[in-house]
């Protein structure tokens, strides 16, 4: 997968998904797979569990099915997951 900034637009849930940074102590390490998405949460399985994590309060960590893996704060993926299609993102790097 080639990573650019449209990877923002893309469909996250049945990643797996790690939380690497986050003002709530708790968040941080929580790992599984995406199986849910609002506009302003995550719900991810951890340890038989699903766990909703705040999108603006954490940076995730996803691996995708080919193995990549992308860094992404979470404060670009507020909205609806369909509008984050019609989103512009300034180019990060």
């Amino acid at each position: 997968m080639k990573v650019t900034t449209d990877i923002v637009r893309g469909e996250f849930v049945g990643t797996e998904a790690k939380i690497v940074k986050s003002p709530h102590a708790g968040y941080v390490g929580l790992y599984g797979e995406v199986i849910g998405e609002t506009k302003n949460t995550f719900t991810i399985t951890h340890g038989g569990k699903a766990k909703s994590i705040i999108k603006d309060q954490a940076v995730f960590s996803f691996r995708f099915s080919d193995g990549t893996i992308v860094e992404i704060d979470g404060k670009l993926l507020v909205g609806r997951p369909e509008d984050r299609l019609k989103k512009t993102v300034k180019r990060l790097w």
